[in-house]
């Protein structure tokens, strides 16, 4: 029998989680071939989400209760959950209710196919016309500088082999980028297609500032493309300097009685100035993260987990 691994990162979603996680083991109850377990983290205990969790965990062992010490993000609560996978195939959902249940072993039978990652794409996302775009936008940023392949449509819902899960085990990194990681390892990628619910309840936790982070560290990860274009973006600043420098000097060559052309001048450093700025900053970034990880900076601290071997329970 093959064991399907399902992990759901949870932020507030006490009343939402319930629901997915019965739905889903109502899908599993259909299917005698398939046996599962499911993995919740919680990213965000300062809400009631873990005794939700816990109330979960009591009433099946094969449900797996993890609480970070903080929130540190989707990405990182997806991370947290790899220690603790049994499964031969590992699948990433949301906790909304917007990723249907019933539709999780067209992702299963598609990696035992032999492909290594497969995602969900939906043809039409039930998000708000900001959530679509940024997340269009992260796709081609991602698309630009590697760390997706061309025509793989990526998602939140997706499954993944024993070689990726191992692959990701191994990445320690405290700004981890998923998909940047295992484009290095992993080759054969699909999509499958299917719908996309309306949430159970509330809205998108995505904020303006999330989505920026999330598109940054996708942006920078496992590229050097970013300093590449910093590199070009300086000389066609370079060029341009001198070329109006020179144009100047010409102009009062030829005609001395002109005017020295301040306007034009100021406008020039400014705008160098500021694209210079923001080049060093770029830099910064790459160097901070540098140093961050050096420093052996942590992905993520446990506070508690249940229904695991070691039941660990951390007061922090």
């Amino acid at each position: 029998m093959t064991t399907i691994s399902v992990a759901i990162p949870c932020y507030k979603s006490a009343k939402t989680i319930g629901p997915v996680v019965e739905e889903l083991r109502a899908v599993f109850a259909a299917q005698s071939q398939y046996d599962y377990q499911i993995i919740l983290v919680n990213d965000y205990p300062e809400d009631d989400t873990f005794e939700v969790i816990e109330s979960l965990c009591a009433g099946d062992p094969k449900i797996v209760g993890v609480n970070l010490s903080r929130n540190f993000g989707q990405t990182v609560a997806k991370m947290a959950a790899l220690p603790f996978v049994t499964g031969d195939i590992l699948v990433y959902m949301d906790d909304d209710g917007q990723h249907p249940a019933d539709q999780i072993f067209r992702l299963v039978e598609k990696v035992q196919e032999g492909y290594d990652l497969v995602y969900a794409r939906f043809s039409h996302k039930h998000h708000s016309l900001f959530k679509r775009f940024t997340s269009w936008l992260n796709s081609r940023v991602l698309e630009l500088n590697g760390s997706k392949p061309k025509g793989i449509t990526l998602s939140s819902y997706c499954a993944m082999n024993r070689v990726a899960i191992d692959a990701l085990r191994h990445y320690k990194s405290p700004f981890p980028s998923m998909g940047g990681y295992l484009s290095h390892v992993a080759r054969r990628y699909a999509n499958v297609d299917m719908p996309h619910r309306d949430r159970i309840t509330g809205q998108s936790n995505y904020t303006l500032r999330k989505m920026l982070n999330l598109w940054l560290t996708g942006f920078t990860n496992f590229s050097t493309v970013p300093l590449r274009f910093a590199v070009v973006i300086g000389t066609l600043c370079s060029g341009v300097g001198f070329t109006a420098a020179l144009v100047v000097v010409i102009r009062k060559l030829i005609n001395p009685g002109i005017a020295a052309g301040w306007t034009t001048s100021i406008a020039l450093q400014l705008g160098i100035g500021g694209v210079i700025m923001l080049l060093l900053g770029l830099c910064g970034e790459y160097i901070g993260r540098i140093y961050m990880t050096v420093s052996n900076m942590p992905q993520y601290e446990i506070r508690q987990t249940i229904n695991t071997p070691k039941n660990d329970t951390k007061e922090i």
